[in-house]
């Protein structure tokens, strides 16, 4: 935790606002090619409201979810990624509470959107869970019904968390001092939901029933 706050805090001070935008410019342009090879990739994607999701082969270690549904290398889920670029609007004007509890609210409406083609398209038939990772899993899973799973220690858990926790602090235009003191409270969770436990709580059918 002491390297990256060492780290974070030059990043701070050479963070005026044109550094900022100048990195906000490259991450954007990253990012529209990273999801150019997610859906290179993919059985399926599509776009949801704030969230966008790739249907691919899960590569992670096994997952017991709480209803029994176990998901093993090899099965089919939807990755969730947010809308980077609708966040990166909150949190020019919002703290990261703010904007963890305003993206729960309009990942529900993403998550009804999903559950409805999850029922009726046919290439979503074999998902068997939707999963994602994020720093804003305490908004997020409020009330949504994820399961939290921690990430292995390993070089793809300091990868992840430095990550997110540069992204976060480069990006918001107030919070990068206040994120060094309490960096180790930011760590990434994996977000889970089961196939079963997604149209049990979105489903259409259960909304109107």
């Amino acid at each position: 935790m002491d390297i990256w706050k060492a780290r974070l805090l030059p990043m701070q001070a050479a963070a005026t606002p044109i550094f900022k935008r100048w990195i906000q410019y490259v991450w954007m342009a990253w990012e529209q090619g990273f999801e150019r090879w997610s859906r290179a990739r993919s059985l399926y994607s599509g776009n949801y409201g704030i969230c966008k999701m790739f249907v691919t082969k899960y590569r992670g270690p096994v997952i017991d979810c709480q209803d029994g549904t176990q998901i093993v290398p090899g099965d089919w889920v939807g990755e969730l990624h947010l809308d980077n670029r609708i966040i990166l609007e909150m949190l020019r004007s919002q703290n990261a509470n703010q904007v963890a509890l305003r993206v729960a609210r309009l990942l529900r409406s993403s998550m009804r959107e999903i559950c409805a083609d999850i029922e009726t398209h046919h290439k979503l038939g074999q998902v068997k869970a939707l999963q994602g990772i994020t720093l804003l899993h305490r908004g997020i899973t409020h009330g949504l019904g994820f399961e939290t799973h921690p990430l292995k220690h390993g070089t793809f858990r300091a990868f992840t968390t430095s990550y997110l926790r540069l992204l976060l602090s480069v990006f918001h235009p107030r919070n990068g001092q206040r994120i060094a003191p309490h960096a180790e409270k930011l760590v990434p969770l994996r977000l889970v939901m089961s196939r079963n436990a997604l149209l049990r709580r979105f489903s259409p059918a259960k909304q109107t029933g």
